[in-house]
């Protein structure tokens, strides 16, 4: 028997490839299905099922390419209803898979449909378990994505806490606890770092599978500080549910390149945005006007889903050469189909037309030392998440997160200038780009963020309030 985690970091997410005897299954694919065929034809196995925990609703799934090129039967849990055929399974159904065994265990709560999966050896044996978006290292799926209007995120939660009493909890503690996410995913609000667990420790340690909590206390916690879901979300949910294009279809349109006058006339229709990818650094140097900065180095996906919202928005891109095929792809993750192509010759071929740049105004860290220093009432915008800002923020700073930074910006204008910070540099720029889009050019980058201003020993006393909540 064979199980392999294959986690991508960007999205925080964990796919799973189980095998034996010559037959396969895969849990939760990527898009792109290429490394599950390949790992199976390596070891001359077939994959026999493509198991899906939920309607994912923060990326989409490979399930349907990769049945159309393996012939393998997908599987969802009770009351999913899709546009192709697939197994509606019911209840505790089993399913094997070579000498192993892969049991259904319906645990609604996160979605209606939402189930886990429980491997048994070939003597039955408990031996892990596949909690999708039901459980995570240190929390649970929120409950707040019902794809039924009736439904609140308090009548979800109540159900999801029956679900993880009755299905989760009475396993061996010895079980391995596969994930679906790790931190950084915005489908929980408290996940480890880690992305292997045992039902065990979670038992002993996640908050909410405490043995003395009422259904109205895990309610109460469970729906506490749950950000609201990207706008994105639904439409990556019905991706799931209908189907998409080939991924190999998106690469080879999305490889158009674009010449200047092309690039110009395209952008006369106002939905179509220009994504800039390059390093943060080089954005600032130049870029074409109007672009939209989020580089393909950080958590590029996500921030895409959560800034641009719309899936079928027009993306002409600006990019590093070579990182074309990887760009379509992490877009398609998410649902992100509509590339028309990208700038040929970059900026660079830009300014070689004659076209102006743009550039955006920056400011090292020791220089807003001095600053601040010199003048007590400059204007500070925090673009870090509310969290972030609470745990230690600069003294007289305004936390606007990234996420409502291009909506509540505007009840913040000035004529001072505003110096913008994150924790690192990256979602700065991202929010000196939408801002600037937006024709507010009174804005200050502060190069490296937060934690540059700490490494630089700025003086914490004075310049960080640590929270008192």
């Amino acid at each position: 028997m064979k199980i392999e985690q294959l986690y991508t970091g960007c999205l925080s997410q964990g796919a799973y490839y189980i095998e034996s005897n010559g037959e396969a299954a895969v849990i939760d694919p990527l898009r792109e299905v290429g490394t599950y065929i390949s790992m199976a034809a390596e070891r001359g196995a077939k994959i026999k099922y493509v198991f899906e925990t939920h309607f994912h609703a923060d990326f989409v799934s490979g399930h349907l390419t990769l049945a159309q090129q393996t012939g393998a039967e997908i599987v969802f849990g009770p009351t999913a209803n899709t546009d192709f055929n697939c197994i509606v399974a019911e209840d505790n159904q089993e399913f094997k898979v070579g000498n192993v065994t892969v049991k259904l265990l319906h645990t609604p709560g996160h979605t209606m449909e939402s189930s886990s999966y429980l491997l048994l050896d070939e003597n039955r044996k408990q031996i892990a378990l596949f909690s999708g978006d039901t459980l995570f290292l240190g929390d649970v799926g929120r409950p707040d994505l019902a794809q039924k209007s009736t439904m609140t995120q308090e009548d979800l939660a109540e159900i999801l806490f029956d679900s993880l009493r009755a299905k989760i909890m009475t396993l061996s503690d010895d079980v391995i606890l596969y994930p679906g996410h790790g931190a950084g995913s915005a489908c929980g609000k408290n996940m480890s770092k880690e992305t292997v667990g045992s039902i065990g420790h979670e038992k002993a340690t996640n908050y909410a599978l405490r043995e003395d909590m009422t259904k109205q206390e895990f309610v109460k916690e469970v729906t506490e500080g749950i950000l609201p879901p990207p706008a994105y979300f639904p439409e990556n949910v019905m991706l799931n549910k209908s189907g998409y294009n080939n991924i190999d279809e998106l690469i080879k349109i999305g490889k158009y390149a674009l010449s200047v006058s092309e690039v110009k006339s395209l952008m006369k229709n106002k939905r179509t945005i220009i994504l800039d990818v390059r390093h943060e650094n080089e954005f600032v140097k130049g870029y074409v006007p109007s672009s939209i900065f989020i580089g393909i180095d950080g958590g590029f996906a996500p921030w895409v889903g959560a800034i641009i919202e719309k899936t079928n928005t027009p993306i002409i891109l600006v990019l590093q050469e070579g990182r074309l095929d990887e760009v379509i792809t992490r877009l398609s993750r998410v649902g992100f189909d509509n590339v028309l192509g990208y700038l040929k010759g970059g900026v660079e071929e830009w300014t070689m037309s004659g076209e102006n740049i743009e550039t955006l105004n920056s400011i090292s860290p020791s220089k807003f030392e001095n600053l601040v220093k010199s003048n007590k009432g400059i204007d500070v915008i925090d673009v870090r998440k509310k969290s972030e800002y609470l745990s230690e923020h600069m003294e007289g700073a305004e936390n606007i997160p990234l996420t409502t930074v291009g909506k509540d910006f505007n009840t913040h204008v000035n004529t001072n200038d505003n110096y913008i910070h994150c924790a690192g540099g990256y979602r700065s720029v991202i929010a000196c780009s939408i801002l600037k889009r937006k024709g507010i050019h009174n804005i200050v980058n502060i190069d490296g963020g937060f934690d540059a201003m700490r490494n630089l020993n700025i003086n914490i006393s004075e310049f960080i309030c640590p929270s008192t909540l």
